[in-house]
Protein backbone atom coordinates (compact mmCIF):
# COMPACT_ATOMS: atom_id res chain seq x y z
CA UNK A 1 0.00 0.00 0.00
CA UNK A 2 1.41 3.30 -0.68
CA UNK A 3 2.14 6.37 1.61
CA UNK A 4 -0.07 9.18 1.52
CA UNK A 5 1.24 12.22 0.22
CA UNK A 6 2.52 14.64 2.73
CA UNK A 7 0.75 17.69 1.84
CA UNK A 8 2.43 20.99 2.23
CA UNK A 9 0.79 24.30 2.19
CA UNK A 10 2.28 27.82 1.98
CA UNK A 11 0.13 29.91 4.06
CA UNK A 12 -0.72 33.60 3.20
CA UNK A 13 -2.30 33.37 -0.36
CA UNK A 14 -3.27 29.83 0.05
CA UNK A 15 -5.08 29.07 3.16
CA UNK A 16 -5.68 32.95 4.34
CA UNK A 17 -5.90 36.22 2.59
CA UNK A 18 -4.36 38.34 5.08
CA UNK A 19 -4.06 41.94 2.88
CA UNK A 20 -5.92 43.94 5.05
CA UNK A 21 -3.54 42.89 7.98
CA UNK A 22 -0.05 43.12 5.73
CA UNK A 23 -1.01 46.81 5.23
CA UNK A 24 -1.93 47.16 8.37
CA UNK A 25 1.05 45.86 10.01
CA UNK A 26 3.58 47.21 7.10
CA UNK A 27 2.11 50.83 7.40
CA UNK A 28 2.81 50.82 11.37
CA UNK A 29 6.39 49.69 11.21
CA UNK A 30 7.43 51.72 8.36
CA UNK A 31 5.86 54.91 10.59
CA UNK A 32 7.81 53.38 13.77
CA UNK A 33 11.18 53.32 11.77
CA UNK A 34 10.43 56.60 9.71
CA UNK A 35 8.17 58.84 12.03
CA UNK A 36 7.62 61.58 9.41
CA UNK A 37 6.37 59.36 6.57
CA UNK A 38 2.44 60.12 5.14
CA UNK A 39 0.48 57.40 4.60
CA UNK A 40 -3.02 56.34 3.97
CA UNK A 41 -4.80 53.81 6.81
CA UNK A 42 -6.48 51.63 4.00
CA UNK A 43 -4.25 50.40 1.46
CA UNK A 44 -3.21 52.04 -1.68
CA UNK A 45 -4.06 49.85 -5.02
CA UNK A 46 -0.07 49.87 -5.55
CA UNK A 47 0.33 48.04 -2.56
CA UNK A 48 -2.15 45.34 -3.95
CA UNK A 49 0.07 45.52 -7.08
CA UNK A 50 3.29 45.03 -5.73
CA UNK A 51 2.04 42.01 -3.39
CA UNK A 52 2.26 39.50 -5.63
CA UNK A 53 6.29 40.21 -6.14
CA UNK A 54 6.83 40.02 -2.34
CA UNK A 55 8.74 36.97 -0.89
CA UNK A 56 9.76 37.84 2.84
CA UNK A 57 7.46 39.93 5.25
CA UNK A 58 10.82 42.98 5.71
CA UNK A 59 9.60 43.48 2.50
CA UNK A 60 6.43 44.96 2.70
CA UNK A 61 7.77 47.63 5.40
CA UNK A 62 10.18 48.23 2.68
CA UNK A 63 6.90 49.01 0.29
CA UNK A 64 5.17 50.50 2.39
CA UNK A 65 7.99 53.65 3.19
CA UNK A 66 8.40 53.56 -0.84
CA UNK A 67 5.02 54.03 -0.70
CA UNK A 68 5.22 57.24 0.93
CA UNK A 69 7.33 59.02 -1.67
CA UNK A 70 5.70 61.81 -4.37
CA UNK A 71 7.50 61.15 -6.94
CA UNK A 72 7.51 57.08 -6.52
CA UNK A 73 7.05 55.50 -10.30
CA UNK A 74 5.22 52.55 -9.81
CA UNK A 75 5.27 51.20 -12.96
CA UNK A 76 9.12 51.09 -12.87
CA UNK A 77 8.83 49.52 -9.25
CA UNK A 78 6.45 46.54 -10.60
CA UNK A 79 8.82 46.14 -13.57
CA UNK A 80 12.08 46.02 -12.04
CA UNK A 81 11.28 45.13 -8.60
CA UNK A 82 14.44 43.01 -7.16
CA UNK A 83 16.74 46.22 -8.79
CA UNK A 84 13.96 48.92 -7.00
CA UNK A 85 14.39 46.78 -3.47
CA UNK A 86 18.10 47.32 -3.65
CA UNK A 87 17.69 50.81 -4.41
CA UNK A 88 14.88 51.54 -1.52
CA UNK A 89 17.42 49.77 0.93
CA UNK A 90 20.01 52.30 0.48
CA UNK A 91 17.66 54.80 0.17
CA UNK A 92 15.85 54.26 3.57
CA UNK A 93 19.01 52.62 5.34
CA UNK A 94 17.13 50.04 7.06
CA UNK A 95 18.83 46.19 6.69
CA UNK A 96 16.12 43.52 6.09
CA UNK A 97 16.92 42.34 9.88
CA UNK A 98 15.93 45.85 11.34
CA UNK A 99 12.47 45.66 8.89
CA UNK A 100 11.63 42.64 10.09
CA UNK A 101 11.93 43.45 14.01
CA UNK A 102 10.37 46.43 13.37
CA UNK A 103 7.76 44.05 11.67
CA UNK A 104 7.35 41.04 14.45
CA UNK A 105 7.48 43.32 17.19
CA UNK A 106 4.34 45.31 16.15
CA UNK A 107 2.38 42.29 15.12
CA UNK A 108 3.27 40.64 18.89
CA UNK A 109 2.36 43.99 20.46
CA UNK A 110 -0.80 43.90 18.61
CA UNK A 111 -1.86 40.12 19.55
CA UNK A 112 -0.89 40.59 23.06
CA UNK A 113 -3.43 43.76 23.17
CA UNK A 114 -6.02 42.40 21.49
CA UNK A 115 -5.26 38.73 20.04
CA UNK A 116 -9.17 38.97 18.17
CA UNK A 117 -8.56 42.43 16.64
CA UNK A 118 -5.81 40.88 15.05
CA UNK A 119 -6.90 37.53 13.57
CA UNK A 120 -10.04 39.20 12.17
CA UNK A 121 -8.03 41.30 9.67
CA UNK A 122 -7.03 37.57 8.17
CA UNK A 123 -10.06 35.39 6.09
CA UNK A 124 -9.03 31.84 5.52
CA UNK A 125 -10.03 31.23 1.62
CA UNK A 126 -13.40 29.88 1.40
CA UNK A 127 -13.88 26.22 2.26
CA UNK A 128 -10.76 25.89 3.07
CA UNK A 129 -10.92 24.85 6.82
CA UNK A 130 -13.38 22.92 5.90
CA UNK A 131 -10.83 20.84 3.26
CA UNK A 132 -8.29 21.12 5.82
CA UNK A 133 -10.61 19.73 8.77
CA UNK A 134 -11.38 17.05 6.14
CA UNK A 135 -8.20 15.42 5.19
CA UNK A 136 -7.26 15.21 9.10
CA UNK A 137 -10.30 13.18 9.07
CA UNK A 138 -9.03 11.31 5.73
CA UNK A 139 -5.80 10.52 7.83
CA UNK A 140 -4.28 12.73 5.19
CA UNK A 141 -0.97 14.65 6.91
CA UNK A 142 -0.70 18.29 6.20
CA UNK A 143 1.71 21.13 7.63
CA UNK A 144 2.32 24.57 6.76
CA UNK A 145 5.60 26.38 5.52
CA UNK A 146 5.81 29.82 5.43
CA UNK A 147 7.90 32.54 5.17
CA UNK A 148 5.71 34.48 7.86
CA UNK A 149 6.85 34.04 11.52
CA UNK A 150 5.86 30.46 12.64
CA UNK A 151 4.16 32.34 16.09
CA UNK A 152 2.19 34.06 13.70
CA UNK A 153 0.75 31.22 11.42
CA UNK A 154 0.14 29.01 14.58
CA UNK A 155 -1.91 31.68 16.13
CA UNK A 156 -4.27 31.84 13.35
CA UNK A 157 -4.78 28.62 12.52
CA UNK A 158 -5.42 27.92 16.55
CA UNK A 159 -8.16 30.41 16.03
CA UNK A 160 -9.65 28.92 12.69
CA UNK A 161 -9.34 25.33 15.12
CA UNK A 162 -6.83 24.04 12.63
CA UNK A 163 -4.04 21.39 13.84
CA UNK A 164 -1.40 20.90 11.46
CA UNK A 165 1.55 18.63 11.79
CA UNK A 166 3.96 21.53 12.03
CA UNK A 167 4.13 24.72 11.21
CA UNK A 168 7.31 25.94 9.66
CA UNK A 169 8.34 29.57 9.47
CA UNK A 170 10.46 31.77 8.30
CA UNK A 171 13.20 30.54 11.42
CA UNK A 172 13.48 26.81 9.85
CA UNK A 173 14.84 27.95 6.99
CA UNK A 174 14.36 28.74 3.38
CA UNK A 175 10.82 26.31 1.70
CA UNK A 176 13.67 24.47 -0.45
CA UNK A 177 15.57 23.42 2.54
CA UNK A 178 12.83 22.76 4.71
CA UNK A 179 11.83 20.56 1.81
CA UNK A 180 14.60 18.35 1.49
CA UNK A 181 14.30 17.98 5.47
CA UNK A 182 10.91 16.70 5.07
CA UNK A 183 11.94 14.29 2.20
CA UNK A 184 14.03 12.26 4.56
CA UNK A 185 10.62 11.68 6.19
CA UNK A 186 10.14 9.09 3.12
CA UNK A 187 6.89 10.15 2.28
CA UNK A 188 5.77 11.68 -1.77
CA UNK A 189 5.73 15.48 -0.64
CA UNK A 190 3.02 17.83 -2.42
CA UNK A 191 3.94 21.30 -2.11
CA UNK A 192 1.24 24.07 -2.51
CA UNK A 193 1.90 27.90 -3.17
CA UNK A 194 1.33 30.76 -4.62
CA UNK A 195 4.29 32.10 -5.79
CA UNK A 196 5.21 30.74 -9.31
CA UNK A 197 8.87 31.90 -8.24
CA UNK A 198 9.47 29.55 -5.23
CA UNK A 199 7.82 26.66 -7.04
CA UNK A 200 10.41 26.91 -10.01
CA UNK A 201 12.78 27.08 -7.34
CA UNK A 202 11.77 24.06 -5.42
CA UNK A 203 11.79 22.37 -9.32
CA UNK A 204 15.27 23.30 -9.76
CA UNK A 205 16.58 22.55 -6.78
CA UNK A 206 18.83 18.92 -6.62
CA UNK A 207 17.08 16.15 -4.55
CA UNK A 208 13.32 17.30 -5.02
CA UNK A 209 12.49 16.84 -8.41
CA UNK A 210 10.11 14.04 -7.26
CA UNK A 211 7.98 17.25 -5.22
CA UNK A 212 4.99 17.59 -6.79
CA UNK A 213 3.71 21.34 -6.95
CA UNK A 214 0.80 22.73 -7.32
CA UNK A 215 0.23 27.09 -7.93
CA UNK A 216 -3.13 28.01 -6.46
CA UNK A 217 -5.12 29.82 -8.84
CA UNK A 218 -6.61 31.87 -5.97
CA UNK A 219 -3.81 33.42 -4.32
CA UNK A 220 -1.60 37.08 -4.77
CA UNK A 221 -0.87 36.07 -8.82
CA UNK A 222 0.98 38.26 -10.69
CA UNK A 223 -0.65 38.54 -14.15
CA UNK A 224 1.21 35.95 -16.00
CA UNK A 225 2.11 33.56 -13.37
CA UNK A 226 -0.68 30.90 -14.63
CA UNK A 227 0.23 31.04 -17.85
CA UNK A 228 2.65 28.53 -19.61
CA UNK A 229 3.32 26.87 -16.48
CA UNK A 230 6.51 24.66 -16.45
CA UNK A 231 6.63 21.03 -16.38
CA UNK A 232 5.95 19.72 -13.13
CA UNK A 233 4.17 22.04 -11.81
CA UNK A 234 0.57 22.18 -12.18
CA UNK A 235 -2.25 25.16 -11.65
CA UNK A 236 -4.78 23.93 -8.86
CA UNK A 237 -8.22 25.49 -8.97
CA UNK A 238 -10.59 25.56 -5.64
CA UNK A 239 -12.92 23.05 -7.30
CA UNK A 240 -9.96 20.86 -7.87
CA UNK A 241 -8.89 21.55 -4.23
CA UNK A 242 -12.00 20.72 -2.16
CA UNK A 243 -11.75 16.88 -4.24
CA UNK A 244 -10.09 13.98 -3.63
CA UNK A 245 -6.00 13.71 -3.89
CA UNK A 246 -6.53 11.27 -6.36
CA UNK A 247 -8.43 13.77 -8.82
CA UNK A 248 -5.83 16.57 -8.14
CA UNK A 249 -4.28 17.10 -11.14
Amino acid sequence: MSLQPLLVFDFDGVLVDGMREYWWSARRAALFLAPSCQLPELAPDAFAALRPLIHKGWEMVLVALELSRSDLDVAHYLSNYDGHTQAARERWGFSPDQLQSALEDLRSDAIQADPAAWRALHSPYPGIPERLRALEAEGSPWLVLTTKGGAFARELLSGYGLQPQAVYGHEQGSKPEVLLRLKEQGRPLWFVEDRRITLETVRLTPGLDAVRCFLVSWGYLGPQDRQDLPNGIQLLEPTQFQQPLASWP
